[in-house]
């Protein structure tokens, strides 16, 4: 099996060498690990392409090269460029610096990754690592993903049927923020949404007095609803979510053909 990995921490987050390891562990041979991920962190760009200006690669070593671009960048130079003579069977984004669980998945580049994948027809999974209280200070706190996730992995490839129609699943992969040996095991459930919490902006000063706007996320230990990714979360569960990357909304389409004309 060939392997595609990115991320959007950069190439050279701790994240992506986690992610090397799970991947080195589902092939018959390192040889068949492909790296291509962002020069510079993409953290927030969700699936941005570079659709307007070109973008640099260097190729850092066998098998791994930078791309100055976002993660779907990526994702298109390693099909398209790099692997386009054996394509990848596989295509693995993370393993995120946090969670990318409820609404942080609509921003998420880790995830942007894994529809650009899947727009390209090839199975992708998004990985993120939860951090909070109970692992932030351990040796490896990406310790959760980098023991379960060969796991997770060959148990989604195992159930997935053939899907030759429409737009094609990805999966959404959260570990949980705890330590390796504390992790209660797998849940399959929808994305969540933590109640009263989000991104917002706050205005900071520079020393020569001109105002800027920070970004900022919510309180990332809050809990989604019962069975959501968040929630199962932080119960110590590793969260799997397949999504799409159809935004309809096929219940309202239903809902509102009384206005049709």
């Amino acid at each position: 099996m060939r392997i595609l990995i990115t991320n959007d921490d950069g190439i050279s987050a701790p994240g992506l060498n986690t992610l090397q390891h799970i991947a080195t562990r589902l092939t018959d041979t390192p040889k068949d690990v492909w790296i291509v991920a962002p020069a510079f962190e993409q953290s927030g760009v969700g699936h941005c392409i570079s659709y307007s200006k070109p973008m640099m690669v260097q190729r850092l070593a066998d098998r791994r090269i930078a791309c100055e671009g976002s993660p779907a960048d990526c994702v298109m130079a390693g099909v398209h460029e790099f692997m386009r003579d054996a394509p990848p069977d596989l295509i693995l984004s993370g393993v995120n610096r946090g969670n990318n669980s409820a609404e942080n998945a609509l921003y998420s580049g880790t995830l942007g990754a894994a529809i650009e994948g899947a727009l390209q027809g090839i199975t992708s999974i998004g990985l993120s690592q939860f951090f909070g209280p109970r692992n932030s200070d351990l040796d490896d706190p990406f310790e959760a993903a980098r023991d379960h996730g060969e796991n997770v992995i060959r148990r989604i490839l195992a159930t997935l049927n053939p899907q030759d129609d429409g737009y094609k699943l990805f999966f959404n992969v959260n570990f949980p923020p705890v330590a390796s040996a504390d992790v209660a095991g797998i849940r399959v459930v929808s994305q969540g949404l933590r109640p009263g919490t989000g991104f917002h902006t706050e205005a900071a000063q520079a020393p020569n007095g001109r105002k800027f706007l920070w970004v900022k996320g919510g309180d990332q230990q809050v809990s989604t609803a019962p069975n959501t990714d968040a929630a199962v979360n932080l119960d110590g569960f590793i969260s799997v979510t397949p999504m799409r990357a159809d935004l309809t909304d096929h219940a309202a389409v239903r809902e509102l053909q009384g206005i049709a004309t």
